[in-house]
């Protein structure tokens, strides 16, 4: 038996492995995640702090990768010793890369607007319509990759980019 299939205390089986397609998951959470940083890190007549705003959300990215992950190895935690639940946190943590990777388009921007002295109007509404589309774009991928047929697979990307329209709608409301 491999690690994943060995029983867990009084005989329950584990949950499944991690599939291939949990990247794919990431890539909306952490997505979604720097959509709504974007939106709350603008704030209207305050000093706009592009590179700041950069790196709170890697920060931010990362602390949620990091409790994402121990909070997967906490819920299944198994009876071995030390070391073999060390391996298991590690591979927990290392599966959460696609969150912070997913924030990279968002960071860049900011950093290019830093640079490029952009207002922050302007690039809070171009970093939103960007993640929209990008989670379109995540939602009709990954339903094709798990299995959905191109129709179904685009109204689950409209689905997901949604959850973008939702936070453009949330910011303008709010501000």
């Amino acid at each position: 038996m491999t690690e994943e299939q060995q029983p867990a205390a009084a005989g329950h089986p584990l949950p499944p492995p991690r599939r291939g397609a949990d990247w794919m998951f990431g890539g909306v959470y952490g997505t979604v995640l720097a959509s709504g940083l974007l939106a709350a890190l603008d704030q209207k007549g305050g000093e706009y702090t592009p590179f700041y705003d950069a790196s709170w959300v890697l920060v931010t990215a990362a602390t949620a990768g990091l409790a994402h992950g121990y909070s997967h190895h906490m819920t299944t935690h198994q009876a071995g010793s030390a070391a073999h639940r060390w391996r298991l946190l590690v591979r927990a943590l290392w599966h959460e890369w696609p969150m912070i990777a997913a924030t990279l388009p968002t960071v860049l921007l900011l950093v290019v607007a830093g640079i490029a002295h952009w207002e922050s109007y302007g690039v809070t509404a171009v970093g939103l319509g960007l993640n929209t589309a990008l989670l379109f774009a995540w939602g009709a991928f990954v339903a094709i990759r798990v299995g959905y047929r191109l129709g179904s697979a685009l109204l689950i990307g409209l689905a997901d980019a949604t959850i973008g329209l939702a936070i453009i709608v949330a910011n303008a409301l709010i501000k």
